[in-house]
């Protein structure tokens, strides 16, 4: 486990985008929750169950190695994860990205960040 300020120090020098080798290491509940990755790092990494393939055989299982990519990383001491290889990638992931982050092109090579809490104004803009 590391400090929240190693954490922090680490997020700074991430890059949305910047790919990993790394190894599944848990696949607690296929098809439920997602896949756990051991980059390398001493923080872990997980591939949330919405960027995967919708048929939980076509996850990869524990002890595959392949590339990851950095999707997201906040105060959470985890590293979120996107599979470069489409084969472990949900079908419809140009789709996905479009509705649910429509800003990854451009997110792509920027620090990661942690967008701390939301203010006011975003947290009323969906009542307005």
């Amino acid at each position: 486990m590391v400090t929240d300020d190693e954490w922090a120090r680490m997020r700074r020098e991430m890059r949305f985008g910047q790919v990993f080798e790394g190894t599944v290491v848990k696949v607690p509940r296929p098809g439920a929750i997602g896949i756990f990755v051991d980059i390398g790092l001493s923080v872990g990494g997980f591939v949330d169950v919405l960027l995967l393939p919708e048929a939980c055989e076509a996850w990869p299982v524990e002890g595959t190695v392949a590339d990851f990519d950095i999707w997201w990383a906040d105060s959470r001491q985890q590293i979120r994860l996107k599979p470069t290889d489409a084969r472990y990638l949900r079908n419809d992931f140009p789709d996905f990205v479009e509705q649910w982050r429509p800003s990854w092109s451009s997110d792509i090579g920027q620090p990661v960040r942690d967008p701390g809490l939301p203010t006011l104004d975003e947290l009323q803009a969906p009542l307005l």
